[in-house]
C-alpha cells in the first residue's frame, strides 16, 4: 500500500552516496517561495535524488568533475509544480454517454498517456480524486517502477457518494441495476467503503458532499451525505493516517464538509461569510478550479457534455470566481487543482493567470502550486520548495513569473527526483 511511503526521512537519506550522480542548473533566478525572494543568478546543486544547494554562486570544493550541468540564460528556477485535483483516466473529448463505453483498461491507457503530458507541463505530483477501478493507483504505481513517465500521484481510487449522488453512476434506468463502485450510505458504510478503499492502496480519500455539474439529475448545490456520515468518514479516514478531501459546490455541504473536519474542499462554489470564518478557524484548504468554466461553456457541446451539465456550469463559473476572490482576500489556505480531465490535461498551468486575475498575487498562486500543495500532503519537509535536502522536482521557465505569471504555461525543463524528465530547449 501506498507506495509515496518513499518519501520517508531514511529513503530520501539514503539517496546520498559516495558515489552520487551530480547535477547542476544555473539559472537567470530560484524562486524561493516561502519568502517570494529571488536568488540571482541562481546554481543549483543536485545529487541523485536531493538538492544540495541553493546559492548565487557555485560551491566548487564540493562539486565532481564529472558532475552534468545545465544553463539555463534567461530562466527562472521554480519548485515542482502540484496539480491538488485531476481526472487522469478523463478524456475531455470524450464526455456524456460516449463516456459510459470507457472501460477501466482504456481508461488506465488513457490515464498513463495524461500522466506524460502533466509531467511535460512542469507538473512533478498531482492528487487523482476519483477512478473506477482503482486504475490511479495502478497509473500511480507504473510511474513509481519506470515503467511509464509520469508525475508522482497521490491516488484516491474511487470516490465515495451516496446513492444517486454525483459520485454514483445516475444515466441508468432502475432496470440495469447500475451503481457505482464508491457507493455507501449511512455511517457505518461510509466507514466500511474508506476501510475498502484503505485495503486496496489509496492515498487520500475523496467523497461528495453535494450535488456536481457533471453528474446526471443531481442539483449542484444540494447538500449530499448528512452530517453524521461526513463526520463519521472523516473520523475514519483520520484515524488511518490519511487526508481527505470533499468535492463540494453547495454552501451547505461546504459548511458541513469543514465542520466535520476535511483536509481539503474542492471547488467551493457557493460561498459566505460563515464559510469562509469556518475554513479560517479549521485551518481547511479550498481548491477551485476556476479555469475549467471557460473549457465547459467554450467546447463542451462538441466533447459531448449534456446540456443539462451546461446549464449548470453557465450557473455556477461566474459564482465560484466571486467565491474564489473573496476567499483569497479573506486569507483562506488555498491549493492548486485544476479538475484536469473536464479539460484537456497539460493545460493545467492555464490556471495560474486565473488565478491572478480573480485575486491572487502571483506569489500567492505559486504558493498554492508548491508550498501549500505540499504542506497539505504533509510532505513540506520533502517537497514544495527549494531547499537543501529536499526531493529535487525542479522546473525552469522563461521569464520572471513574479512578473508575468503566464510563462508557467511555457516551461522549458522538468526535473523529478532530481532526473532531468523534460528537456525542450533547442540547442544545450
Amino acid at each position: 500500500m501506498f507506495k509515496q511511503t518513499l518519501l520517508s526521512t531514511a529513503f530520501i537519506l539514503s539517496a546520498s552516496s559516495a558515489f552520487a550522480n551530480t547535477l547542476i542548473l544555473k539559472a537567470d533566478a530560484a524562486l524561493d517561495v516561502r519568502t517570494g525572494k529571488l536568488i540571482k543568478p541562481a546554481t543549483v546543486v543536485v545529487e541523485d535524488k536531493s538538492i544540495v544547494s541553493v546559492s548565487e554562486h557555485t560551491p566548487q570544493d564540493s562539486i565532481s568533475s564529472d558532475a552534468t550541468v545545465i544553463t539555463l540564460k534567461g530562466h527562472t528556477l521554480v519548485p515542482g509544480l502540484f496539480d491538488m485535483h485531476v481526472h487522469l483516466t478523463g478524456d475531455a473529448k470524450v464526455h456524456g454517454y460516449e463516456r459510459l463505453r470507457r472501460t477501466v483498461p482504456r481508461s488506465a491507457i488513457t490515464g498513463a498517456i495524461n500522466a506524460q503530458r502533466t509531467l511535460e507541463a512542469g507538473f512533478t505530483s498531482v492528487r487523482n480524486l476519483g477512478a473506477s477501478g482503482f486504475a490511479d493507483l495502478a497509473i500511480r504505481d507504473a510511474i513509481y517502477d519506470g515503467d511509464i513517465p509520469g508525475p508522482r500521484v497521490f491516488a484516491s481510487g474511487p470516490a465515495i457518494g451516496i446513492t444517486g449522488g454525483h459520485c454514483d453512476n445516475n444515466a441508468f434506468t432502475h432496470e440495469h441495476r447500475v451503481t457505482s463502485e464508491g457507493v455507501a450510505d449511512g455511517p457505518w458504510a461510509v466507514r466500511h467503503k474508506v476501510r475498502e478503499n484503505v485495503k486496496y492502496g489509496v492515498d487520500v480519500i475523496k467523497f461528495c458532499a453535494t450535488g456536481g455539474v457533471m453528474s446526471k439529475g443531481t442539483k449542484v448545490g444540494a447538500q449530499q451525505y448528512s452530517f453524521e456520515e461526513m463526520q463519521a468518514l472523516v473520523n475514519e479516514v483520520h484515524m488511518r493516517g490519511l487526508t481527505v478531501a470533499a468535492h463540494a459546490h453547495g454552501t451547505s455541504g461546504i459548511k458541513s464538509s469543514i465542520r466535520a473536519g476535511v483536509d481539503s474542499v474542492e471547488h467551493v462554489s457557493f460561498l459566505d461569510d460563515e464559510a469562509i470564518q469556518l475554513a479560517l478557524k479549521h485551518g481547511t484548504y479550498f481548491s477551485m478550479d476556476i479555469y475549467t468554466t471557460e473549457y465547459i461553456l467554450g467546447e463542451g457541446a462538441k466533447a459531448g457534455i449534456p446540456e443539462e451539465s451546461l446549464q449548470k456550469e453557465r450557473q455556477v463559473g461566474s459564482i465560484q470566481r466571486d467565491s474564489f476572490s473573496k476567499a483569497v482576500k479573506a486569507g483562506v489556505k488555498m491549493v492548486f487543482g485544476s479538475d484536469g480531465g473536464i479539460y484537456p490535461h497539460g493545460d493545467n498551468a492555464k490556471q495560474f493567470s486565473r488565478m491572478v486575475q480573480f485575486g491572487m498575487t502571483e506569489l500567492q498562486a505559486l504558493q498554492a502550486a508548491t508550498i501549500n500543495s505540499a504542506t497539505l500532503l504533509k510532505l513540506q519537509d520533502h517537497l514544495g520548495s527549494l531547499d537543501a535536502g529536499k526531493l529535487a522536482d525542479i522546473i525552469a521557465v522563461p521569464g520572471n513569473p513574479l512578473d508575468d505569471i503566464t510563462v508557467m504555461e511555457d516551461v522549458t525543463v522538468v526535473i523529478k527526483d532530481g532526473k532531468v524528465e523534460v528537456d525542450k530547449r533547442v540547442t544545450q
